[in-house]
């Protein structure tokens, strides 16, 4: 304050002393960052679920009432076998969105954006990702609770449910490293979505999501004895039912992280290529 005039003065600092820098954010912070943008794709585009969540709930409803007593002699015993079936159908069919949404970020332009961004390079990538575990939650919570409401109960308990997402997730998350791949090298999302039905659509007909391979021809039950997502089928039936054994989950945890040690370097090596 000027005591003669009895004027204040305002002495205006620089917003940022000579000399100093910001920080740019930690890893773990931009990851998260990402991973909420992720997440927020859902509120604003909720038919992104949409579309994937209709096929396992209109099958499960669809087989369970029309095939169920012919199956299984009882709607209630066929329900039992199929809703771990297409519990890991609905999240495995999510994990494609993953490279959609990168090829369609490289497609407008917002990741030429986030190169010049002054961030931990893989956290676009890596938070998308932690991001897509909240899409598998919440469409894992929709299939489980119309199986409750259908009549479904689990053997193994909330602990035997939660182990079972808990292995759907992580092979999930092993699996999404693909479609992050094909991300970078497709040209557009629509080939990365093509793709993605071609492949899993094929991997979860041919599995024991919907029927017992003993029923099956010879030659399609060696597929399906070798095809993973019967393993992981297998593993989650045990889990739910509270019969599951080490071996089963094993197997799983073993070929996730094979899937993630092949193709998560090859994304990383992609993507720092890329532009």
């Amino acid at each position: 304050m000027n005591s003669e005039s009895g004027h204040v003065t305002i002495r205006q600092q620089p917003v940022l002393a000579k000399g100093t820098h910001t920080n740019p954010p930690h890893a773990a912070s931009a990851s998260m960052t990402f991973a909420w943008r992720s997440v927020l794709k859902v509120e604003h585009v909720p038919e992104q679920l949409g579309d994937v969540l209709a096929i396992p709930v209109i099958f499960t409803l669809m087989f369970t009432y029309l095939f169920g007593g012919a199956l299984a002699g009882s709607t209630s015993a066929y329900l039992r076998f199929l809703l771990p079936g297409t519990l890991v159908m609905t999240v495995l069919l999510l994990t494609m969105y993953t490279g959609i949404g990168l090829n369609t970020d490289i497609a407008t332009g917002v990741f030429d954006r986030y190169r010049s961004l002054p961030i931990w390079r893989p956290a676009p990538i890596i938070g998308a990702l932690i991001g897509d575990v909240g899409r598998y939650l919440i469409a894992s919570g929709l299939v489980v609770g119309l199986g409750l409401a259908m009549g479904y109960r689990a053997n193994g308990g909330t602990t035997g449910v939660a182990a079972a997402l808990g292995l759907i997730l992580t092979f999930a998350f092993g699996l999404s490293w693909i479609w992050t791949t094909l991300g970078l090298v497709m040209r557009t999302p629509g080939a990365v979505m093509n793709i993605g039905v071609s492949v899993l659509f094929p991997l979860t007909m041919a599995s024991n999501v919907f029927v017992d391979p003993d029923t099956t021809p010879g030659w399609l039950q060696t597929i399906i004895h070798v095809n993973p997502v019967s393993h992981l089928v297998t593993a989650t039936r045990g889990l739910m039912d509270g019969t599951a054994t080490a071996g089963q989950t094993a197997w799983v945890l073993i070929a996730s992280a094979a899937l993630a040690a092949v193709f998560a370097p090859l994304t990383m090596h992609l993507y720092a290529r890329k532009g």
